[in-house]
């Protein structure tokens, strides 16, 4: 008899397999069919060959392939023992097993890739290799630290965290160590460090890992793969006793998964593959991830069955078509594979856009709208607020402790538990309790101070490059100088004194307050740990420019990807969704941030990049009425907030000079050189060609045709001739044409 290669687990729920209970169970395989809807329906009763699942958020992917296995089974098609089901998170395949259960598929395999491939390699390891198998590090991190001080480097506690995701990184992505720093080159990848130090760093620590008879989670997969490959009679038992799978997410997927997948069905399409993903969802590119096995699969296997998942029971209308938008307006090749989703649900509340002066300001606020979403019935554990990074969470942390809102953090240490706070806080009380200390003398106030001791661990002015462990501290140690600057501000404003003795005693109380239990707790999280989980309220927070996308996010895939980050955000939400942010970071700084560029064309008053739909400052009223080289007079009011203008400059940008700008920094500039260029040809005035305001108003409305371009306000007919085509290449990128028409026009464009 054949023998289940991973069994004896105690997660395999093989005790149930002769009682079922369930009602779902009973009755025949068509009564599994019961309940679904007809794509779902579609992908239950798909059992044979090749089969891929394009599934959008809260399409019900995982009740479409849990019903299919279960199908599966119940009809004889399937025999439990040879499928196995496989998916990225321990959470994920537990729930899987438990609806399989519920179905009367009882026996099915669902788990990890790295569980599923650890017990196959424990089982064949005497039979392949011989000797006892080799202990699996639990934690790589310990002996990264070795190697680099093997490589005589001084690394610090978080720069660990850091290389040893450069070195999972290179092994899920099968780079060796010579070839590493040439891929981080290639992939365009932000390293934490010198890639040839990285290089020679994973080079000693495989090294000493080999020689210790180690192996780690990623060599879990490699050698198992490395065995079914050399191996054909260990390879003919796997895929005899295999012949259904199942993958889960399969848009996250990394070459050395794809590598053992490909091994486990074999060549030929003996078995039956079905996979299930978005390739809108794709996220963790900087794990190794890639949506292209998934975006591939019907150039791989061109008979397969393709099956589009797009009704959303999860999210209102309203979430839906803001989800749609944000899609809509994405770039690159998962994008021209993006679903348009139709949502199941009721009408609900319009999605709420609310911009604020300052960070603290936008958390209080958020608080406080939490707390009456409490007291109008919500559950707290039906409730988000989700940022881009970690160090975001604290100022959110102490604006729910404040009103008693409790909150539970998800993927991350609270604030105040974050080991680089703890130590900063030993050095702070320390510095505050010395009579004279000569780190912070001199310091002109006490967020000086902070800095000053800060920086005697490393801290400085302006953040490292790149993402990580690294980029993560710097983050709590800025948060940490944000608070002394608040702090400060606070007490003089009420007319007391303050010191770093004060400062530090305002620490302590405010890490007592937030570390109250919290069982039933608003969720706070970053974007990426919330993917996979719901709620009834979802409050997208510090959506600006440099957050998100993230400053360090610079080729065109990395901004999509912050995109997709976004996308994920918004479709969490079932119903009530908020999206906010901030126009400086402390109060009284200088409101010069922007809200991100993602909510373009779909926040109110915003315009699409390189459109200007009607509705944004009268494109579909005044402007609508225009043609090229005439313009209708009329009121102008605020693209943004609706008040009408009376300004020169304020009606030629329409918008008021408070009011948020959408410019295009980069387009501006080129602008200004041209026109410095023209000015120096005519020997006149920059503002004889057009002045600052008018380039202003181009930078912010982008036109992308003669019409557009002479809707906008110091735009005449005579300046459209002479310098309209120049100014419509630069618009699209292009290097600055002239005109054929060369008219003498020197009177300069309505005042500014």
């Amino acid at each position: 008899m054949q023998e289940d290669l991973l069994s004896g687990s105690p997660f395999d729920g093989h005790q149930d397999a002769h009682r079922s209970g369930h009602p779902a169970a009973d009755g025949g395989p068509d009564a599994v069919l019961a309940g679904l809807d007809p794509e779902q329906r579609a992908v239950a009763t798909a059992l044979h060959g090749a089969v891929c699942v394009l599934a959008g958020a809260g399409t019900g992917k995982t009740r479409a392939i849990t019903h299919r296995i279960a199908y599966g089974v119940r009809s004889g098609v399937y025999q439990p023992q040879q499928v196995l089901a496989v998916t990225f998170t321990a959470r994920a395949a537990g729930e899987m097993r438990g609806r399989l259960r519920q179905l009367g598929a009882e026996g099915v395999q669902a788990r990890t890739f790295h569980a599923a491939a650890l017990r196959q390699l424990q089982y064949f390891w005497p039979r392949a290799v011989g000797g006892p198998v080799p202990q699996l590090l639990e934690r790589k991190v310990q002996l990264v630290a070795e190697a680099a001080g093997r490589c005589g480097l001084r690394v610090q506690r978080t720069e660990l965290r850091d290389l040893t995701a450069e070195i999972e990184w290179a092994k899920v992505t099968q780079t060796g160590p010579d070839d590493y720093p040439a891929a981080v080159a290639k992939s365009g990848r932000e390293a934490p460090r010198d890639p040839a130090e990285t290089a020679q760093v994973y080079r000693v620590y495989e090294e000493t890992k080999s020689r210790r008879g180690n192996i780690d989670f990623e060599d879990v997969l490699l050698l198992t793969a490395a065995i079914l490959e050399d191996r054909p009679d260990i390879a003919d038992q796997v895929r005899a006793q295999y012949r259904h799978f199942t993958v889960d997410e399969y848009q996250d997927v990394s070459p050395l998964q794809q590598r053992l997948l490909d091994q486990w069905t074999g060549p030929g399409g003996g078995a039956s593959l079905c996979v299930v993903g978005d390739a809108s969802q794709t996220i963790y590119s900087f794990t190794g991830a890639t949506p292209d096995y998934l975006l591939g699969f019907r150039t791989r296997h061109p008979e397969a069955t393709v099956v589009k998942l797009v009704r959303d029971y999860r999210s209102t209308p309203q979430v839906v078509h803001l989800a749609n938008g944000l899609l809509a307006q994405a770039r690159g090749e998962a994008a021209r594979h993006r679903l348009e989703l139709v949502s199941q649900r009721e009408a609900g509340p319009d999605p709420v856009y609310t911009e604020y002066e300052d960070e603290p300001t936008e958390a209080e606020n958020t608080a406080r709208r939490i707390k009456d979403l409490l007291a109008a019935g919500v559950r707290a554990s039906e409730i988000a607020v989700l940022f881009r990074t970690n160090g975001q969470s604290e100022v959110y942390e102490q604006a729910l402790a404040d009103l008693g809102v409790p909150y539970q953090l998800k993927g991350a240490e609270r604030f105040f538990e974050r080991p680089e706070v703890r130590d900063a806080g030993v050095l702070l009380r320390g510095a505050a309790r010395a009579a004279s200390d000569p780190v912070t003398d001199g310091a002109p106030d006490l967020a000086g101070q902070v800095r000053a001791v800060l920086a005697t661990r490393g801290f400085t002015a302006e953040p490292p490059a790149g993402s990580g462990a690294v980029r993560d501290r710097w983050e709590s140690l800025a948060a940490l100088v944000r608070l002394a600057e608040e702090f400060e501000r606070g007490r003089t404003a009420a007319g007391q004194g303050t010191d770093l003795a004060a400062y530090v005693a305002e620490l302590d109380a405010r890490a007592a307050a937030q570390h109250a239990p919290a069982v039933e707790g608003v969720t706070l999280a970053s974007l990426h740990a919330a993917k996979g989980l719901e709620w009834d309220a979802v409050y997208l927070v510090g959506l600006t420019e440099g957050t998100l996308p993230i400053i360090y996010a610079k080729t065109d895939e990395q901004i999509e990807e912050e995109r997709r980050l976004l996308y994920v955000g918004v479709t969490r939400a079932r119903k009530h969704l908020t999206l906010s942010w901030a126009l400086s970071r402390s109060p009284g700084g200088r409101a010069s941030r922007k809200p991100s560029r993602f909510l373009d064309g779909l926040r109110p008053g915003s315009s699409a990049p390189g459109a200007r739909p009607a509705g944004r400052g009268g494109r579909g009223g005044e402007a609508g009425e225009r043609s090229a080289g005439r313009r209708v007079r009329g009121p102008v009011t605020c693209r943004v907030c609706g008040r009408a203008l009376t300004e020169a400059v304020e009606r030629k940008l329409r918008r008021c000079e408070s009011c948020p700008s959408t410019m295009d920094e980069a387009l501006y500039e080129r602008l200004r050189e041209w026109r410095a260029a023209q000015a120096r040809e005519q020997g006149a005035p920059a503002y004889v060609v057009f002045t600052d305001a008018t380039l202003m108003a181009i930078a912010e409305d982008v036109p992308a045709n003669r019409q557009e371009l002479a809707g906008i306000s110091g735009v005449g007919a005579m300046k459209l001739d002479k310098y309209g085509a120049a100014v419509l290449s630069l618009c699209a990128g292009e290097e600055p044409v002239r005109d054929p028409v060369d008219v003498t026009d020197d009177q300069p464009d309505e005042p500014a």
